[in-house]
C-alpha cells in the first residue's frame, strides 16, 4: 500500500540572482515498510525534497504539485494540521546533529519533546521512554546520559540520539538526511547496522537522502537517482548496481574508490541556470543534438526500473 505519493512536485526559491529551481516535476512513491534511497551529488535538490515533505522550506519558496500522505495532501494542510504530523507520523533525522540539536538543553529534554507534545506524557513518564529509546539505540548508561548536553556526546552518540528522537513516537515514515556524514568508517558501520535493526523491528518506512552509495545499498530496497532537480533513474538496489542505465548513474558508480575512482567530467549545473533538454547532456559523452533541446521522459526499462534518457526510446 502506498504511504507517500509525490506528484509533479516543483520547489523554486526566488533570489536576487534568479529562481533557484531545486525540484522540477518529481514523481515518487514510498510504500508501507519500504526503504527508499535518494542519491545524487551535493546540491542536486535532495534535501529540499525532504524538507518539502514536512513543509519546512523558507517562505520565499514556491511549491507546486501534490504530496499525498495516506491520501491527504500535505501541501494544502493548515499549519496546525501539519504540526500534528511532524515528529509523530513523519519524522526527520537532520544532517549534523551538533548543529541540529539545541546546545543549552540536555539530550534527554530534546529527545523527550516529541512524546510530550504528541503523546501528552508527563515529564517523568517521557523521560522513562527516552531512557528506553537511548538504550535501544545502544547508548551506554542512558539513565546518566539523558542529563548531559550535546557537546558532551561523541559524534556517533549524537547521531544515535538523533535516531532515537526520530523514532520515539514510532512514526510511519522517517526522512534520514545524510545520517552517517562526518562519522568515521567504524562508527558509520555501527550506525548503519543500528538503523537496519530498528527499522526492521519497527516496520517504519524510510526516505534516505545521501550521496553515499554504500550506505544506500545497505539500508534501502529501492533507489531514486537525482540530478539537479529531477529523478533520472529509479529501480531496485540490485538493478541499479548490477545494470545501471543512465549515463549519470554509471558515472556515479564508477566514481567509487572500489571502481577505480573515475570522476565524472565537468561539474553539476547551477540550479539558477539549468541547461535546456537533458540536464546531464553537457557532461555526457553519449549526448546527441536531441538531448540538447528536448527533456527526456522517464521510460520503463524493467519490472520496476525507469530511466530518463533518449538511449532507451
Amino acid at each position: 500500500m502506498t504511504l507517500l505519493s509525490i506528484e509533479n512536485l516543483n520547489a523554486h526559491f526566488h533570489t536576487e540572482d534568479g529562481a533557484v529551481r531545486a525540484v522540477n516535476g518529481i514523481d515518487l512513491n514510498i510504500e508501507e515498510g519500504e526503504k527508499l534511497g535518494l542519491i545524487g551529488e551535493t546540491g542536486c535538490g535532495k534535501t529540499v525534497l525532504g524538507l518539502a515533505i514536512l513543509r519546512l522550506l523558507s517562505e520565499n519558496t514556491k511549491i507546486e504539485g501534490k504530496i499525498l500522505y495516506k491520501g491527504k495532501n500535505l501541501l494544502t494542510m493548515s499549519d496546525n494540521e501539519i504540526r500534528k504530523i511532524r515528529g509523530k507520523e513523519i519524522a526527520m533525522i537532520f544532517q549534523n546533529p551538533l548543529s541540529s540539536m539545541n546546545p543549552v538543553l540536555t539530550v534527554g529534554t530534546q529527545v523527550a519533546e516529541p512524546v510530550e507534545l504528541h503523546q501528552h506524557l508527563k515529564k517523568q513518564d517521557a523521560m522513562r521512554r527516552v531512557i528506553e529509546m537511548l538504550k535501544s539505540v545502544k547508548i551506554p548508561l542512558p539513565q546518566e546520559r539523558v542529563k548531559e548536553y550535546p557537546h558532551e556526546f561523541s559524534g556517533g552518540m549524537r547521531q544515535r540520539a538523533m535516531i532515537a528522537m526520530g523514532l520515539i513516537c514510532m512514526p510511519s515514515l522517517i526522512i534520514a538526511d545524510e545520517p552517517t556524514t562526518g562519522l568515521d568508517v567504524t562508527i558509520q558501520a555501527q550506525i548503519v547496522e543500528l538503523m537496519k535493526e530498528v527499522l526492521r523491528d519497527s516496520g517504519t518506512s524510510m526516505l534516505l537522502i545521501t550521496h553515499d552509495l554504500a550506505v544506500a545499498s545497505e539500508l534501502c530496497d529501492n533507489i531514486a537517482v537525482m540530478y539537479p532537480g529531477e529523478i533520472v533513474e529509479y529501480g531496485s538496489v540490485r538493478d541499479l548496481f548490477k545494470d545501471p542505465k543512465h549515463p549519470y548513474t554509471r558515472g556515479f558508480l564508477n566514481s567509487l574508490p572500489s571502481k577505480g575512482f573515475k570522476p565524472i567530467t565537468g561539474t553539476s549545473p547551477s540550479l539558477i541556470n539549468l541547461p535546456k533538454g537533458c540536464k546531464f547532456h553537457p557532461r555526457c559523452s553519449l549526448a546527441t543534438d536531441k538531448c540538447k533541446i528536448k527533456r527526456p521522459e522517464l521510460i520503463k526499462v524493467g519490472k520496476k526500473h525507469y530511466v530518463r534518457c533518449f538511449l532507451y526510446d
